[in-house]
C-alpha cells in the first residue's frame, strides 16, 4: 500500500490519538478514548483505509 497521509494531517492524527489515549489512562474520559488508537496508527503508518475508499490523499505529489 502506498502512503496517503502526509504533513499536517499526520501530525494532527498522532497528537489527537495520543491525547485521547492519555485522557483515557488518566480517567478523564471513559473507555471510548481507546478509539485514539485508530488515528495514532494511521498517523504512524501513514496509511488511512478510508482515504483509499474515497480516493483521497494528503501526501505531496513529486
Amino acid at each position: 500500500m502506498k502512503a496517503n497521509v502526509g504533513g499536517i494531517d499526520r501530525t494532527l492524527r498522532i497528537v489527537v490519538g495520543l491525547a485521547l489515549i492519555a485522557a483515557t489512562l488518566t480517567g478523564t474520559i471513559g473507555a471510548w478514548g481507546w478509539i485514539g488508537v485508530i488515528p495514532l496508527a494511521t498517523g504512524l503508518f501513514r496509511i488511512c483505509p478510508a482515504y483509499f475508499l474515497f480516493g483521497k490523499s494528503t501526501c505531496k505529489t513529486s
